[in-house]
């Protein structure tokens, strides 16, 4: 057991029916019904090939694309082809979640056995507005279609999932209320290295803060400060840009425009506050860069055009923040700094990203756009951790304990193993 949670080595899982929970969405091509990205896939293998070899029927459930972004919702028939050929044996993909078709192919599996179901955000009580909405405890949770009729088929349950840790669903948190439950190797692993981020970092320690998830971008900050985990927060991207908004500096009618279409307005007195009290530990951009018909145009803090449109931060910013990388000994990222997808906005992440791979730090990134841009940079192999989660990840290094994680503690108790 650690953290209060069961591991694979507490169970015997010979002639059990498993049903294991992973993270397995991945950029989709729904055009030749494909994955643009598999990573996410051979993290969880590791888990789902144990399992097997130690004799588990194994019924694996996974998400794909949300019902909010629609772009990646899709079956989860792409997924069984690459986890099979990953771990070299067969994963039988089932049309259905919860209904009669998975629950009479489960009843029919022998010992080492591998099914995948079908997408499970195709119930309902899956979806991200359901969860929303409803917001259900964890025993309400348990009484759900989806438990109530695979939970009975059953021995035990684990959770590969950590990439989902921070999402309150059935799949996630209900199993937990009714079956002895553990954690797979990847959700063990990853815990272990945010802990071990959190708790003692080698110092100075550095967090990059960008990407999307602007929320648990504050939240992060704020917490990784106070509790002087942090020595130095850099910031691009709308973290960056709202923190600028809030010193009351110029970044451009266009960036401004989009931080409140967005509905993000309201970060920016917050920002004031964090500011404020940790001026001396948050460095903000010095330069931005805008794209004008295809063209970079970078311009200094104090000079940027009414019209500006900011996409990255400038060159200067980049250098200053690549010469804070490479004396750190500890650096923490969670996203791109602009919109790295595109030649003329990408240098900010780019320099990033090759500083982390350059610098003797122990270096950690997580979310999606963080092994995208690695990925793209060439800069995998050079980093000291890729955590599959991003949302997850985040919230764990806001203080919160998250959804899963509670979940499967209560399990323990619960259900203590060898019982």
């Amino acid at each position: 057991m650690r953290f209060g949670i069961n591991t694979l080595d507490e169970f015997d899982f010979g002639g059990k029916t498993v049903l294991c929970r992973v993270d397995m969405n991945q950029p989709v091509d729904k055009a030749t019904d494909t994955l643009k990205s598999t990573q996410r896939i051979a993290a969880c293998a590791p888990t789902v090939k144990e399992l097997s070899d130690k004799g588990a029927k194994v019924v694996l459930l996974a998400h794909q694309g949300s019902d909010i972004e629609y772009k990646n919702f899709y079956n989860t028939r792409p997924h069984a082809k690459v986890l099979s050929e990953l771990i070299g044996r067969e994963v039988k993909w089932i049309e259905d979640v919860c209904g009669p078709t998975a629950r009479e192919a489960i009843k029919s599996m022998k010992d080492g056995d591998i099914i995948l179901l079908d997408n499970v955000r195709f119930c309902s009580e899956e979806q991200t507005l359901f969860e929303m909405k409803l917001q259900l405890t964890h025993e309400e949770q348990a009484k759900t279609q989806v438990v109530t009729k695979l939970a009975p088929l059953a021995d035990l349950y684990v959770c590969d999932a950590f990439a989902a840790a921070h999402r309150d669903q059935p799949t996630l948190c209900g199993f937990e209320q009714v079956l002895p439950s553990a954690m797979g190797r990847l959700f063990e692993r990853e815990y272990c290295v945010v802990s071990e981020l959190m708790e003692a970092p080698e110092h100075p320690c550095t967090f990059v803060l960008g990407g999307s998830k602007i929320s648990d971008a504050f939240m992060m900050m704020e917490t990784v400060l106070s509790s002087g985990a942090a020595d130095n927060v850099l910031t691009g991207g709308l973290v960056g840009q709202i923190l600028l908004a809030s010193q009351g500096k110029q970044i451009g009618a266009g960036t401004l425009g989009f931080i409140n279409k967005s509905g993000y307005g309201d970060f920016i007195e917050k920002a004031k506050g964090i500011y404020a009290k940790y001026a001396d530990r948050i460095q903000l951009p010095v330069d931005l860069a805008q794209v004008v018909d295809g063209a970079r145009c970078e311009a200094e803090i104090g000079a940027i055009p009414e019209d500006f449109n900011a996409m990255d931060i400038g060159s200067k910013t980049a250098e200053n923040y690549r010469r804070t990388i490479l004396a750190s000994k500890t650096v923490f990222a969670n996203g791109p700094v602009g919109v790295f997808e595109e030649a003329a906005s990408e240098l900010g992440t780019k320099v990033l990203f090759e500083s982390m791979a350059e610098t003797e730090a122990y270096t950690v990134v997580g979310g999606g756009d963080s092994v995208t841009a690695a990925k793209k940079y060439g800069v995998t192999d050079r980093l000291g951790y890729i955590c599959t989660g991003g949302g997850a990840l985040i919230r764990f290094l806001t203080g919160e304990e998250l959804p899963v994680v509670k979940a499967l503690r209560h399990a323990a108790k619960a259900f203590p193993a060898g019982a």
